[in-house]
């Protein structure tokens, strides 16, 4: 899904674009989705491809939304971030490349992943 900025800017509120388009970071501690834990999944805030399960989901004491897995492996894509003096590596959404956040290898077993996933690069959409 490919648009230019200004349809990005169009479409997004203020927060999202800066997180989902200019690769932001929202406060540590203030997401919306940090402490949701209703039984779903969790959309990309742009083109509402599922990213992540409720199942996945888990307490890192990080400041934000942590997940152990994505949804499938084709749901997220990954890019060798430097920015802010530091070796990370960036989770975008693979469907529209808005940036989501980062993931660690500090995470619980089996997978011992961490993805660290902004509040506003994601919608809930609650079980029926």
């Amino acid at each position: 899904m490919k648009r230019s900025s200004e349809e990005w800017q169009k479409l997004l509120s203020e927060d999202v674009y800066y997180v989902c388009r200019e690769k932001g970071t929202e406060a540590p501690f203030t997401g919306a989705l940090l402490h949701n834990k209703e039984t779903g999944e969790y959309c990309c805030a742009c083109c509402q491809a599922a990213l992540f399960h409720s199942q996945s989901k888990f307490e890192s004491g990080c400041g934000w939304p942590a997940f152990s897995e994505p949804a499938n492996k084709q749901a997220v894509r990954y890019e060798t971030d430097h920015s802010h003096g530091m070796h990370r590596i960036e989770v975008l959404c693979n469907q529209c490349d808005a940036h989501l956040g980062h993931v660690f290898q500090d995470g619980p077993a089996p997978t011992g992943q961490r993805y660290c996933i902004n509040s506003a690069a994601m919608q809930f959409r609650g079980e029926k």
